[in-house]
């Protein structure tokens, strides 16, 4: 019973959104209708600005982190993956908001720092430097998760955590199939941090 309600906690962590709560404080708005449609940083960013794109993405970041945190706290190691996985699913299709919430990328930058942080920073670091030449954040999202994976395979990380960064690679492809679209037909939107990041 305990292990159920660990697992139905760190869902409905990921059920938490900060985009969707800010829009309506901040601006009363659903963000979901408003750009991209995207309840995430970007979105946020582009339609509301940097500061709340930045705030957006560390609350949404620290759903990871709390939800591996609870599992890995009161149910062990199998648990915390289990956990931080159900969370990205939780963000990307909340129930509290009809199915409809984002990407999962910031959750997911929360549970790979829980999982094993000097690789999550190495790849974090790695899609800064690629939305800086390419101004894709798609692109930094799909080749950051699967680099983070397979650095976990080639450090000999357990297998529950190899299997998790399998999971959310396939869950980040899948939830931005249109984006990889949009970038082999160059018809993609380009995003400039540092113009976001000045502005603010």
């Amino acid at each position: 019973m305990q292990t159920l309600l660990l697992l139905i906690a760190a869902y409905f962590i990921g059920n938490l959104s900060p985009a969707f709560i800010l829009g309506k404080v901040a601006a009363n708005i659903d963000i979901r209708e408003y750009g991209s449609g995207n309840a995430g940083t970007t979105n946020v960013m582009r339609v509301m600005g940097a500061k709340a794109g930045v705030f957006v993405l560390l609350a949404d970041l620290m759903k990871g982190v709390a939800a591996v945190w609870i599992g890995r706290t009161f149910g062990g190691e199998t648990i915390a993956v289990l956990c931080g996985f159900l969370a990205v699913i939780g963000h990307n299709w909340p129930i509290l908001l009809k199915f409809k919430g984002g990407k999962g990328v910031a959750t997911t930058m929360g549970v790979g720092l829980m999982i094993h942080a000097p690789f999550a920073l190495i790849c974090m670091g790695l899609a800064v430097v690629i939305i800086v030449l390419t101004k894709y954040v798609s692109l930094a999202s799909i080749i950051g998760i699967p680099i983070w994976t397979t650095l976990l395979w080639l450090g000999g990380s357990e297998l529950s955590h190899v299997l998790l960064g399998i999971a959310l690679s396939i869950l980040a492809l899948y939830r931005h199939r249109s984006n990889i679209q949009r970038i082999m037909n160059k018809t993609e939107n380009r995003f400039d941090i540092k113009k976001k990041l000045n502005r603010s």
